[in-house]
């Protein structure tokens, strides 16, 4: 009996096809197989016991569940002993703050004694009444006053300020009016000198010149910064 040539070669194909699946499977196998070396089923069971806790690597141990009560009870005890150690922590810091208050001159004012320091040249009157100490900064409080008969031109830029050792220190002049007026009126003001530039300096001076004739000149010295 002969075969149909047709027949022959779909069988030759039929025969290459499963030679090739199973080829196929027996490759997905081994590397399946492979991938999974060293894989174990994990530990199932849900307790482990106390006698091989010692023999268990770090961080592979059973997390311990605390009871809530257990937990309400510790949250009250620690806040109890937090308000408890409230009032001598506020003792604690009134303490400091005075301490420090009385060591460092940037935390008082400085003593009135000796005020008010008074200068006064060709009827115009500048007069220091006191000292005291703000947000870092040396603040002295003046007054001007022209009981001449003309009026008198300021330029507070050129306000010189130095200290004991006649050092210059940086200052500026608020509130104080650029022309003074002749009719005896005190003006008040502030001069602003920062603490830094204050350091080693118990004592300083001021001097203010008209603008621009510079014929006046006000003085004031021994002007305590402690």
């Amino acid at each position: 009996m002969k075969l149909n040539s047709t027949v022959a070669l779909t069988l030759v194909l039929l025969v290459l096809m499963l030679g090739a699946g199973f080829v196929s499977g027996m490759w997905g196998f081994a590397l399946g197989h492979e991938a999974l070396k060293g894989v174990s089923q994990p530990d199932a069971r849900p307790v482990t016991k106390t006698k091989n806790l010692k023999d268990t690597p770090p961080g592979a141990q059973a997390v311990v569940m605390l009871k809530e009560a257990d937990i309400i009870k510790t949250v009250k005890v620690m806040m109890q002993k937090s308000k408890q150690r409230q009032p001598e922590k506020k003792n604690n810091t009134d303490k400091r703050t005075k301490l420090l208050s009385a060591d460092d001159p940037t935390q008082s004012d400085a003593a009135p004694a000796g005020f008010p320091i008074v200068s006064k040249d060709k009827g115009v009157t500048l007069e220091i009444r006191s000292v005291r100490q703000q947000q870092g900064s040396l603040l002295l409080d003046v007054s001007l006053k022209n009981e001449s008969s003309q009026p008198v031109k300021f330029l507070y830029s050129f306000l010189d300020v130095t200290d004991e050792r006649g050092r210059p220190l940086s200052a500026s002049a608020e509130g104080l009016p650029g022309e003074l007026p002749p009719n005896g009126e005190a003006f008040s003001g502030t001069v602003s000198i920062p603490t830094t530039v204050l350091e080693g300096a118990s004592r300083v001076s001021l001097t203010l010149t008209d603008y621009p004739d510079q014929q006046l000149r006000l003085q004031t010295s021994g002007i305590p910064v402690r």
